[in-house]
């Protein structure tokens, strides 16, 4: 039987304004202006909202995990971006986020490498700790490219 781990992570979130508030952490430098996103009633241009934070969750955990990974495997590269799209719909009749879309490129140097750094992309997406926590469909397409990161 495996032993149970806990982690947790506070969030404190103060309200500012109409539907505008800053999220912060006592275990962070930085805070967040976040708001209603403008395709809302009483959105705000130019803030991140918490669509843009689910995604941005996802988006930086496969990253995170990649990393884990590639480090574990001993796969070297020269560069990652994860670019990532998240659709809201209301098919169910209520919004959702019913999926989002990560396109990481990752660049490495050796084009022997290329089909192993595919199934790490692979595997940083089934182990993502945030998308196995989520009903969104999340999906990959990833991009191997050989050569210089630019």
């Amino acid at each position: 039987m495996s032993k149970l781990v806990q982690h947790t992570y506070d969030v404190d979130l103060n309200w500012n304004e109409d539907r505008q508030g800053t999220l912060s952490s006592n275990k962070l430098s930085d805070s967040i202006e976040v708001a209603t996103p403008p395709e809302f009633p009483g959105g705000v241009e130019g803030v991140w909202s918490p669509e843009h934070l689910f995604i941005a969750s996802v988006s930086s955990c496969f990253m995170t995990t990649f990393g884990a990974i590639a480090e574990y495997s001993k796969l070297k590269y020269e560069d990652l971006s994860v670019p990532a799209t998240g659709t809201m719909s209301n098919k169910s009749g209520k919004f959702v986020m019913s999926e989002i879309i990560l396109r990481p490129k990752l660049v490495i140097m050796d084009e022997n490498q290329k089909d192993k750094a595919l199934r790490i992309l692979q595997k940083a997406e089934e182990a993502c700790l945030i998308t196995r926590s989520i009903k969104t469909d999340v999906k990959l397409e990833p991009e191997v490219v050989v050569g210089v990161a630019g």
